[in-house]
């Protein structure tokens, strides 16, 4: 009688992260004992742990200015508003991104047209040249952590007077040619989400060098009059010019969120070091597999691997669902961008009806190959080589079975 033996499975959590650092729980601590966690609730001679928090991200980013905020999605639709965009304007965006995204930019009233997506998950800088006269502001995603070739990126938006403004959700840590991702636009913003590089469960941090758009920011935001207490940000002149005319559309981050944030910052990069370990190990284990694309990363990217991305381009949705069904059967939670349905975070951007697009036919076909995995920091580098094994084994026994078929 032969014995068969059992599949390996997967036991860990898709959604665990790691426990926020010993300094930050003190340092909120800290914040609970005194009772003052509204920003602008300080005592004579304080600093607030938000305005310290922006003063540290502006020196690590190389900003003149930045201001903590509620969400990642605040951040963005504050930096739209504070750059004039209003109602009926179009702002160009990644077709392939996050609900937010084209969230914000309804937020203000201005509608949303979308750029192509390539096989390696960044926008189509030719689609984008293609639609260079229709707006004149992009708001760039980042999306999932791929950086676009930002020189040809921005000498086309410079060629065209198209002002950029980053979304940054999954590059915070990140980089082109050297140059921090957030740092090419107008302005760049930042999640702070539980799911992002550095959790405060909800927040945003949003960087610019224009020091109008950072009064404005700041007056949204709903310092009142109390902007004098930031520390990252334009002088009193600057402020005086606009505090008038900007309203209050309270957004802003409080110094509980900002103390439990401060110690992360100063550990990014060790963190992004261990995310891209595991990273590496996902992809070589997955290299080669028959019927799955690795999406290429340009050397002169440095990215941040807190979450993995493969294509199963051309592949029918019953077999699509298959892998999925039979990977989450071992343990492994896939999510898919290219079902007819949005489910949990993974919509598209002919999902979102509020905003009126063309069909996309080159994108469609990427997007209904586009596979995403989390990596959080509680996986060890053995949960990921087993990860990348049962993705093989699944995806190469549905590839098989499928040319059996034909």
């Amino acid at each position: 009688m032969t014995e068969t033996s059992t599949p390996e499975t997967f036991t860990g959590s898709f959604t665990q992260q790691e426990p926020i650092p010993e300094a930050g729980i003190a340092a909120a601590m800290h914040v609970l004992q005194s009772g003052r966690l509204h920003r602008y609730n300080t005592g004579p001679g304080e600093l607030s742990e938000a305005a310290l928090l922006e003063q540290d991200f502006a020196a690590q980013t190389g900003a003149n200015y930045c201001l903590a905020v509620a969400s990642g999605g605040y951040a963005m639709s504050c930096a739209l508003r504070a750059a004039g965009v209003g109602p009926g304007d179009r702002v160009l965006t990644n077709a392939f991104t996050l609900a937010p995204v084209p969230g914000a930019i309804a937020a203000v009233g201005a509608v949303p047209v979308f750029v192509g997506v390539t096989e390696a998950l960044v926008i189509d800088l030719d689609d984008l040249q293609a639609k260079a006269d229709q707006a004149d502001m992009l708001m760039l995603s980042h999306m999932r952590g791929h950086l676009a070739d930002m020189d040809r990126l921005m000498a086309i938006c410079d060629a065209s007077g198209i002002r950029v403004i980053e979304d940054c959700a999954h590059t915070m840590g990140a980089s082109w040619n050297g140059v921090p991702s957030g740092r090419f636009g107008i302005a760049g913003c930042y999640s702070t989400q539980t799911y992002k590089h550095v959790n405060s469960g909800e927040g945003g941090l949003l960087i610019t060098d224009n020091e109008e758009l950072a009064a404005r920011a700041v007056m949204l935001s709903g310092s009142y009059m109390l902007y004098e207490r930031h520390l990252a940000a334009p002088g009193r002149e600057i402020f005086e010019q606009v505090k008038y005319v900007t309203p209050n559309m309270s957004g802003r981050m409080d110094n509980l969120r900002a103390a439990i944030l401060r110690p992360q910052l100063a550990d990014l990069a060790t963190q992004a070091a261990r995310w891209n370990d595991r990273y590496r190990v996902v992809e070589d284990g997955l290299r080669g597999t028959p019927g799955l694309q690795i999406v290429a990363r340009d050397p002169r990217e440095a990215f941040v691997g807190s979450s993995i991305q493969f294509l199963l381009l051309d592949w029918a949705a019953p077999r699509v669902e298959a892998v999925l069904r039979r990977c989450a059967a071992r343990g492994v939670e896939l999510k898919w961008f290219g079902g007819a349905e949005p489910k949990g975070f993974t919509s598209r951007y002919d999902s979102w009806r509020y905003a009126p697009s063309e069909r996309m036919a080159a994108s469609d076909r990427v997007l209904s190959g586009v596979i995403d995995m989390r990596l959080p920091l509680t996986f060890t580098r053995d949960d990921c080589a087993l990860i990348a094994r049962i993705i093989r084994a699944e995806v190469s026994a549905v590839f098989q079975s499928s040319r059996l078929d034909a």
